[in-house]
């Protein structure tokens, strides 16, 4: 394996907050030495790569992505979704159990993770099912599953609504302590909404889902949680009432955690325009008043990690009427790129959105990752912040192509992903030391 001297870098770590310029040594899979200033001692054999000008962080953990394999291989197989994993400087992705077969016996986590050994260049953590089928009625098994690999449990796109089912989960998952993710929709209150219910929703005459789908779900959770004390993770939230609603439970002290869609914090309703399919989401793109509210809650910390929520559907399902299109968008390969317009923009410091997508995320999976540090795992990424750039959907890693942000400005990209120590993504400027 190579050896790496990545010099004239700026090192950010997010685990400990420190900001300083250095180099670092990766050797053997993992950071060797870290230095402040001048270069560290590194064997003749080590291959430089110069860091003037850009940041060099732990690589990014996106804790909710959508992948074909198996089953909807047409769509995303495990070696595209990790390809584009790696031109983002996503390191380390956990797939949603939504395939076909459904991730919900340790055979499928098993199928995945050899799968996924063979053909993927990053990091991939399967989430299991939390009900059989995600059909939301009879549990998995969560021993045999966590043993399996399974990293988190979660009905993916769906929620569980039936209270009783919900709360027999949680009591089970806390004795095995196990983390339960939920997509907080209200099925019932969704119904046949398309898009944020409001004025906009009339005057383009579809049918709105209120955010009362939201809060009503994540507040009868929190409540489960506090009867139960197992650890719960609100997939994403995306308006204001829910940010109040996890505050309250964090102040209580309840294991509660929370994550946020990159689209959610950068889009807002009105980027729906003329029926733009490709921002068809669920949780849909809320008011304006509401995106202000999350971004402030992840600059707190109420909110805890920002997700790509990735979910690539092909053509057959987005270019339809706006009311029958499928929700969902690309966003493994943007994740990086459009979050930054919060930085750049002054809403968050860097600091802050980099502990959002590596720490924390890291934290709550329980992994040794997200952080620099000697003798840590050297899953890294080198962030050029001010690269400007127009998105061409064309060029983008993944089968599919349906990103709500094609044609968009965007500034600040990953020039240089490491997993394990291997270069699996570079920059044209960077190539040479692949």
């Amino acid at each position: 394996m190579s050896s790496y001297l990545l010099t004239n870098a700026n090192l950010l770590d997010p685990a400990t907050g420190r900001e300083t310029a250095g180099a670092v040594l990766v050797r053997d899979g993992r950071i060797a030495d870290i230095a402040a200033g001048a270069a560290p001692g590194a064997p003749d054999e080590a291959k430089r790569v110069d860091c003037t000008g850009r940041v060099l962080t732990p690589g990014l953990i996106d804790m909710r992505a959508f992948v074909g394999e198996p089953g909807a291989e047409h769509r995303e197989t495990l070696a595209s979704a990790s390809a584009a994993a790696a031109a983002g400087g996503v390191t380390t992705l956990v797939c949603m159990p939504d395939t076909n077969p459904v991730i919900d016996g340790p055979a499928i986590v098993d199928f995945v993770l050899r799968r996924a050994r063979d053909t993927a260049c990053v990091n991939v953590l399967p989430a299991a099912a939390i009900t059989k089928g995600l059909a939301g009625r009879e549990m998995t098994e969560f021993g045999l599953l966590k043993e399996a690999g399974a990293v988190a449990f979660t009905d993916g796109l769906r929620a569980v609504s039936n209270a009783q089912v919900l709360r027999r989960a949680l009591t089970y998952a806390r004795d095995f302590d196990a983390l339960i993710m939920q997509h907080v929709e209200d099925p019932d209150l969704v119904s046949e909404g398309v898009m944020n219910e409001g004025e906009l929703a009339s005057r383009l005459g579809l049918m709105g889902i209120p955010r009362e789908a939201e809060t009503v779900m994540l507040e009868r959770d929190i409540r489960l949680v506090r009867l139960t004390g197992a650890r719960y993770h609100a997939a994403m939230i995306s308006c204001a009432d829910s940010v109040e609603i996890v505050r309250r439970a964090k102040q209580d002290g309840l294991p509660v955690t929370c994550g946020v869609s990159v689209n959610n914090l950068v889009l807002n309703e009105n980027d729906i325009g003329h029926y733009r399919t490709f921002c068809r989401l669920s949780p849909p793109l809320r008011h304006e008043t509401d995106r202000h509210a999350v971004v402030s809650a992840l600059d707190e910390g109420v909110v805890d990690v920002v997700v790509s929520d990735h979910n690539p559907q092909d053509v057959e399902t987005k270019r339809l009427p706006f009311a029958e299109a499928a929700d969902g968008a690309l966003g493994i390969e943007t994740l990086l790129g459009a979050a930054m317009r919060l930085v750049h923009t002054g809403d968050l410091a860097l600091s802050k959105l980099v502990a959002a997508l590596t720490v924390n995320p890291a934290r709550i999976l329980g992994r040794a990752a997200g952080r620099l540090a000697v003798g840590a795992p050297a899953d890294l990424v080198l962030i050029d912040p001010d690269l400007p750039y127009v998105l061409d959907k064309r060029r983008l890693k993944s089968r599919s192509k349906n990103s709500p942000f094609d044609e968009a400005r965007l500034q600040g990209a990953a020039v240089l992903t490491l997993v394990g120590g291997r270069i699996v993504h570079a920059a044209d400027d960077l190539a040479a030391a692949a």
